[in-house]
C-alpha cells in the first residue's frame, strides 16, 4: 500500500469506522479511539496490506479494538454506574435513539456488530463474514437472533411507555 492508497483509505473509510464504533461502544471519545488505533495499525503495517484491502482491514482492526474495549470495560468499573441515582431525568418518554442504543446494549457484542454493519453500514453478509472472520452461516444466525431481540426489547417498550 501507498502513501497515497493510505491517504485515500483515510478520506473514505474514517467516517464509516466511526459511526461503526460510535454505535457499538455508546461512547464517541472511545469510538475516536478506535478510528485512530485502527488507522495508526494499518499504518504500521502498510507495506503488508493491499491498497485494495484496506477498508476490509480496517474494518476487522476496528471490530478487534472493539472488542478488546469491550473486555477492558468489563474488568474495570465506572463510577457513573455506581451513582446511578444521582443523575436527573426531564423527559417523559424516551427518545427513540436512547431506545435503540439501549436495545442494542442488551445484546451480546458480536450480535452488536454484525447487526451494525449490517444495517446501519449496508455491507453485505459476505463482507460481514470477511470484516468479522465468521463463516457466512454464524454471519446470518447472529444478525438473526440480533434483530429478534431487538424486535422484543422494544416490543417490552409499550409496558415501559
Amino acid at each position: 500500500m501507498t502513501i497515497a492508497e493510505y491517504n485515500t483509505a483515510v478520506d473514505l473509510h474514517a467516517d464509516g469506522i466511526y459511526r461503526f464504533a460510535v454505535k457499538h461502544l455508546r461512547d464517541q471519545d472511545r469510538a475516536k479511539d478506535v478510528v485512530q488505533e485502527s488507522f495508526a495499525r494499518l499504518w504500521v503495517k502498510l507495506e503488508e496490506v493491499d491498497g485494495t484491502k484496506a477498508k476490509s482491514y480496517l474494518f476487522t482492526t476496528a471490530h478487534h479494538v472493539m472488542v478488546d474495549e469491550v473486555r477492558k470495560d468489563q474488568r474495570s468499573t465506572r463510577m457513573e454506574e455506581h451513582h446511578e441515582d444521582l443523575r436527573q431525568t426531564s423527559q417523559d418518554q424516551p427518545d427513540l435513539k436512547e431506545v435503540l442504543d439501549a436495545a442494542l446494549a442488551t445484546l451480546p457484542a458480536i450480535q452488536r456488530s454484525v447487526v451494525l454493519l449490517r444495517d446501519l453500514e449496508g455491507y453485505t453478509y459476505e463482507e460481514i463474514a470477511e470484516l468479522t472472520a465468521l463463516n457466512l452461516a454464524q454471519v446470518k444466525v447472529y444478525i438473526y437472533r440480533g434483530r429478534t431481540a431487538l424486535k422484543e426489547y422494544i416490543g417490552q417498550l409499550d409496558l415501559v411507555l
